[in-house]
């Protein structure tokens, strides 16, 4: 029974773990780096979901800002292009992750989630805006 209970923590565990950054929904867990691609595209929608606070005090070039708490938030979501990639950021990647499980409720097909959100672009020496 004990062997037991162990190999099924053993392969819980690698189910996991090898699946990080991937899901089988349609969302994509992006680095910093493969969103710097991203940005080069033209079609390319990014959007921070962060208050508009956050968004004030520092975003990334070209954002709009879609508040994840707001009452309006699947109205402004559903007027994105649903046939262009959308990527979406936080702070930490929680939220924008929420927001990306909406987005393919509402039928959009290409949908990136910066892991580890704003954060980690900052970590990375990458600049931010303000307004």
């Amino acid at each position: 029974m004990k062997n037991l209970l162990i190999l099924l923590s053993i392969l819980t565990s690698f189910v996991f773990f090898s699946c990080k950054g991937q899901t089988d929904s349609g969302i994509k867990n992006i680095s910093v780096q493969e969103m710097q691609e991203l940005l080069k595209k033209d079609n390319v929608q990014l959007i921070d979901v962060r208050t508009p606070e956050e968004y004030h005090s520092g975003f990334i070039a070209n954002a709009e800002n879609i508040d994840y708490f707001s009452s309006s938030f699947d109205e402004e979501i559903k007027k994105l292009d649903k046939e262009k990639p959308v990527i979406l950021y936080c702070k930490s990647g929680n939220r924008s992750y929420k927001s990306s499980e909406k987005l393919l409720k509402f039928g959009f097909h290409e949908i990136y989630n910066l892991d580890e959100g704003i954060i980690k672009w900052q970590q990375e020496g990458l600049g931010v805006k303000k307004e």
